[in-house]
């Protein structure tokens, strides 16, 4: 089989060392996290995380499975592409001169970023989108010098008025 990278939306009970459990869950079937992202969510007794991974069919099975057995995990989905919203978010510091600072700026307005702050010999960049925009930016910002650069991990949520809670299981989790 082929592997294909994987979304999921994970409700966790929000207290420490589940973010640890999680992680070690991962790292002792040797599959890797592209992306991890979590934070508490509107009910604060919840936290909610968004992990991408990577492999087969068979694979992800096996993860989502293994994950819904953790006491502190109260929902696991697969996340469609086709159906979910999946933004990045970065923050990227750049060189700048007198004559390329005019350049940088309009680049970005172009990917429709943010210049958040600027200096006489830098400009930091804020983009939001999705991972193929944010590495488009990237690409392009190489020329000029990054001078750091961090990037969160995806936030991905399901298209429509559906939510993770929208199941018979919701009066267990809430």
């Amino acid at each position: 089989m082929q592997e294909k990278q994987f979304i999921l939306g994970v409700l966790v009970s929000n207290k420490a060392g589940v973010l640890t459990r999680i992680s070690s869950l991962f790292s002792r079937r040797n599959y890797n996290i592209d992306s991890l992202n979590v934070a508490a969510t509107e009910n604060p007794a919840l936290s909610r995380m968004t992990i991408i991974a990577q492999g087969d069919d068979g694979v992800r099975e096996q993860v989502v499975k293994q994950l819904r057995k953790l006491y502190d995990v109260k929902k696991v989905e697969v996340l469609e592409p086709d159906n979910t919203v999946l933004r990045e978010h970065l923050l990227i510091k750049l060189k700048v001169t007198k004559s390329t600072r005019s350049e940088i700026v309009e680049s970005v307005n172009i990917f429709r970023g943010k210049v958040v702050d600027f200096n006489i010999d830098s400009v930091t960049v804020e983009i939001t989108g999705e991972s193929s925009k944010l590495d488009a930016f990237i690409k392009f910002a190489a020329d000029y010098g990054i001078i750091e650069m961090c990037r969160a991990g995806a936030l991905a949520v399901r298209r429509g008025g559906v939510s993770l809670y929208d199941d018979e299981d919701s009066a267990e989790i809430l």
